[in-house]
């Protein structure tokens, strides 16, 4: 993390990038609260008096690594970010995807080869858990592709932020953070926010993104 930390104390300006699916994307399931992203983006740059540094949100609902690939000259190259964070699993576990934990670890180093090649520095985040018993597609996989995340961002030397871990450390299922099996709410996306603050160093109980309730 150090790498981007040392952003946040650096004179110039930093482009922030997140790629994934529906969870990064914020569509819908948080009813026009602020997803994990505009929670991130108003702790830079109003909180912590960042004005200059550009946060971009490119992620997309129904997206596969095999999609964060075919789109990444247009979602992630033209912006040419310092830092890509990627979150991506919970498609790419559905039986009807057809794609398997071997093709996943295969796709994630490729993202990770282009990102670093731009040069940008990439940072892994696993997905939330899914509901027990709520998407029989998915459920049985999720824990192996989450799996292949650490296992990639360990191989890579890589940022990893563990937000299914924390989730199960605090007690999941957690029903109150979730709109439906898959998709987390606005309380959801606070767990996530404080989450990543955290593990960048950036949480301070006396801010007012860092105060916002996690039920």
């Amino acid at each position: 993390m150090q790498q981007i930390t040392q952003r946040l104390t650096a004179d110039s300006p930093t482009k922030w990038l997140f790629y994934g699916d529906s969870i990064t994307h914020g569509a819908v399931h948080t009813y026009g609260q602020r997803d994990y992203v505009e929670l991130f983006a108003e702790r830079i740059r109003h909180e912590l008096d960042r004005p200059d540094d550009v946060i971009i949100n490119t992620a997309a609902s129904g997206a596969t690594t095999r999609i964060l690939l075919a789109g990444f000259d247009w979602r992630v190259k033209q912006f040419q970010p310092h830092v890509v964070f990627i979150m991506i699993g919970t498609n790419d576990c559905a039986d009807h995807h057809d794609i398997n934990r071997a093709e996943f670890e295969a796709n994630l180093h490729e993202l990770i080869g282009h990102i670093t090649d731009l040069p940008a520095q990439p940072v892994l985040q696993t997905t939330c858990p899914i509901l027990p018993g709520g998407d029989p597609s998915r459920e049985p996989h999720i824990e192996d592709f989450t799996d292949a995340i650490r296992t990639v961002a360990d191989s890579r030397n890589l940022p990893l932020i563990d937000h299914d871990q924390h989730w199960r450390q605090n007690g999941h299922p957690h029903y109150a953070w979730m709109d439906d099996a898959v998709h987390p709410n606005a309380h959801g996306h606070l767990a996530l926010a404080h989450k990543l603050l955290h593990d960048l160093e950036l949480h301070d109980p006396a801010s007012p993104t860092c105060r916002l309730f996690v039920p």
